[in-house]
């Protein structure tokens, strides 16, 4: 590892060790951290605040006692089964990439949008469809992914989902406003059993397919682990090549079946 020649942040360091402590212990007043890590405790009352104010360190009112918040553990919660998850999905999708020629993308829910965990568009033979890459943000409403993970996550969670949706800005989310979109986008999602992308998505997140069109198709399928819906794959092909009907009965019953085989090793 190339280590660049900088000055570390001290302050910064001495508040990771606080709250190190803190998560270690549970709960400890200022006399207990000023004991444990030996740091005055003007300087200790200094970073108290500055995580307090991040929200990530609360002071408890009975007894004033400092503890570490709960949204660190949901957060490190959420790390760990999205670990899992692609963990799980990684040598699926590198199986799929040799039953299929065309790529994948294995996508998860940031509420407003799915969000690309991990791709075998490096193991397949097509390298005129690059996938990707980690991080990538695909819109919800227009794609294949988003349309089979809002088909099949829980009520609540579509709800809140859609909801947020109605309050975005953005011009790629503005669908949600049209009557009964929702509705019939839901209805034949699920009666397909797998998303396909909307008519007018060129891949752009925002833009219809008459201003950005990567000339390519999708199918995505859920992945259902119990009752949870931690994820979604997909398959991306060239409309050149494949006219979505010929896609479907190609790239349908594999792609179904490598949901499955994820959800299934999640399950155990």
């Amino acid at each position: 590892m190339v280590t660049p020649n900088v000055k570390s942040i001290r302050s910064l360091a001495r508040g990771l060790d606080v709250l190190r402590l803190l998560q270690r212990s549970g709960a400890l007043s200022l006399a207990d951290l000023h004991r444990l890590s030996g740091l005055p405790k003007a300087t200790l009352l200094r970073i108290l605040k500055t995580l307090t104010e991040q929200g990530v360190v609360w002071q408890r009112m009975a007894d004033n006692a400092y503890i570490a918040s709960y949204s660190l553990s949901t957060l490190a919660q959420a790390i760990d089964r999205e670990t899992e998850l692609v963990e799980a999905a990684s040598p699926i999708l590198d199986r799929l990439s040799r039953e299929v020629s065309w790529p994948s993308v294995l996508a998860a829910p940031r509420l407003t949008h799915m969000e690309v965990l991990e791709t075998n568009a490096s193991r397949t033979r097509v390298a005129e469809v690059p996938l990707g890459p980690v991080g990538f943000q695909i819109n919800m409403l227009r794609s294949a992914s988003g349309r089979a993970y809002l088909a099949a996550c829980a009520d609540n969670v579509r709800e809140a989902t859609l909801d947020r949706l109605r309050l975005s800005q953005r011009r790629g989310d503005r669908v949600v406003h049209l009557p009964g979109y929702v509705d019939r986008l839901l209805t034949e999602t699920r009666t397909r059993g797998f998303g396909l992308r909307d008519p007018d998505f060129g891949g752009d997140f925002d833009l219809g397919r008459s201003e950005a069109d990567d000339a390519r198709d999708s199918l995505g399928v859920a992945i259902r682990a119990g009752a949870d819906v931690p994820g979604v794959i997909n398959i991306t092909w060239a409309r050149r090549i494949f006219d979505r009907d010929a896609a479907i009965a190609a790239f349908a019953p594999p792609l179904t079946e490598a949901a499955r085989d994820i959800g299934r090793v999640l399950s155990h």
